[in-house]
């Protein structure tokens, strides 16, 4: 194919993946971003949480399937970058079941019928390995201005579901460096501090886009990738109105704590997901604690129209997600002075994202990806390029979904579950977890 023959939106982990999944397909893929490093937006605030469950099979199978391609990263991006490769760090997942949790339930259907190994501890089991938590019930999430709020029941929780193979990456912006630099060996270009302000279209199709230095980018194919500015360059390319799956920029607070004193992170810390609690958390280097919300119903998300004009600064959200993770971690001490991250993520109605083609021939979709899709970007990656391929050829997607095969784990994906026109999944979190 000719250079330039694609456009990649956005240098993020999945752009930079689809990018080098592109090129070693044949493609010449030109990436543009608006800022001046790969990584540099909502990949870099990720939490960058490897976990294998989804509230879907279908996102449960991709997670676990990029799970195996985390373990080998530094093979995957085939040792492409001077920097060296990000790490990946197996440290054990907890989901936390309290009372009558159906989302903990699901997830055990779930795992069971992908064949994701777990095991179910009970309380017994969590008190003798983790003595470090207070395992009482404390949900359902509350604000601190609510009668209850970290009044511990009598009652504790019925266990958890421990992941093994689970934990995070240690630093996202150079997982997004390492795809460049493999894209890169493959024939991708990348252009950065390069906005883009339109979308060509010519003869019914897309046909490039237009910077805000006035240069052109022709191309037959473009890929929206633009995490919270996806939602502005669909409207540019005039495909949203024709999406039944919204998507918009949601201010997301991110704590960064001392671990408690009396817990050695390193050799005891694992992400805990925990519902109760309306929290999650992950250990990070120098015995700290990366804490999120789970989004719990009491809370407002912050939806935000313009994503270059929002407030940065730290709010009550963060103090309320440290106390409430101090509830099941009581050691942990809460500092006077806020530390950690104020970003925007693009997410989806029910948080589960769109990988599609559009109602404009050339033009496709990775939107709705921020904050839970950080690890799945080798194989989202992957599927855009064979999605993209395959229409391309003159398949109808939205006619006949296109099917994707998981070479790790030998199962296969219906992209129709990414659709722009799906159904809202009810069975969803609705939240970060999926």
């Amino acid at each position: 194919m000719a250079s330039g023959d694609v456009i990649v939106i956005g240098a993020g982990v999945i752009g930079c993946s689809i990018a080098f999944e592109l090129a070693k397909a044949g493609w010449s893929p030109v990436v543009v971003d608006k800022l001046p490093a790969s990584g540099y937006g909502s990949t870099s605030a990720s939490s960058a949480i490897v976990r294998s469950f989804y509230s879907t099979e279908a996102g449960s199978a991709m997670a676990w399937e990029s799970t195996q391609v985390w373990n080998r990263w530094a093979d995957y991006v085939e040792h492409a970058d001077e920097r060296g490769a990000a790490v990946y760090r197996q440290t054990g997942c907890l989901l936390i079941n309290g009372k009558d949790d159906a989302f903990v339930s699901l997830i055990r259907k779930v795992m069971t019928d992908i064949g994701v190994p777990f095991e179910s501890w009970d309380v017994d089991a969590l008190a003798r390995k983790l003595p470090w938590l207070d395992l009482h019930l404390y949900g359902p999430p509350r604000h601190p201005d609510e009668a209850g709020f970290a009044e511990a029941g009598e009652a504790l929780v019925e266990g958890a579901l421990y992941f093994p193979q689970a934990g995070y990456v240690n630093d996202p912006q150079l997982a997004a460096h390492n795809l460049q630099r493999a894209a890169e060996a493959h024939g991708a270009t990348f252009r950065f501090n390069a906005q883009v302000s339109a979308i060509r279209q010519s003869n019914g199709r897309v046909d490039g886009v237009e910077l805000a230095d006035g240069t052109s980018l022709p191309a037959p194919v473009v890929v929206n990738v633009g995490g919270p500015h996806s939602g502005g360059i669909n409207r540019l390319a005039g495909v949203d109105k024709t999406m039944t799956v919204r998507h918009r920029p949601l201010r997301k607070e991110v704590c960064y704590l001392p671990g408690p004193s009396d817990v050695d992170l390193e050799s005891q810390g694992l992400f805990i997901a925990d519902m109760d609690v309306g929290g999650y958390c992950r250990p990070e280097t120098g015995n700290k604690l990366v804490i999120g919300s789970t989004e719990p119903a009491c809370d407002d998300l912050t939806w935000i129209d313009d994503p270059d004009d929002y407030n940065t600064a730290f709010s009550n959200q963060w103090t309320v997600q440290a106390m409430r993770m101090a509830m099941r971690i009581p050691t942990l001490g809460i500092p006077g002075q806020a530390s950690g991250t104020v970003a925007l993520y693009d997410a989806s109605e029910d948080w589960i994202p769109i990988y599609d083609r559009s109602d404009l021939p050339g033009y496709y979709m990775a939107c709705g990806t921020s904050g839970n899709q950080f690890k799945n970007a080798p194989v989202a990656g992957a599927l855009m390029a064979t999605l993209i391929g395959t229409c391309e050829n003159g398949h109808d997607h939205d006619q006949e979904p296109v099917l994707f095969d998981l070479p790790e784990t030998g199962r296969t994906l219906d992209l129709g579950n990414f659709s722009r026109r799906r159904s809202i999944h009810r069975e969803s979190s609705f939240s970060v977890l999926g």
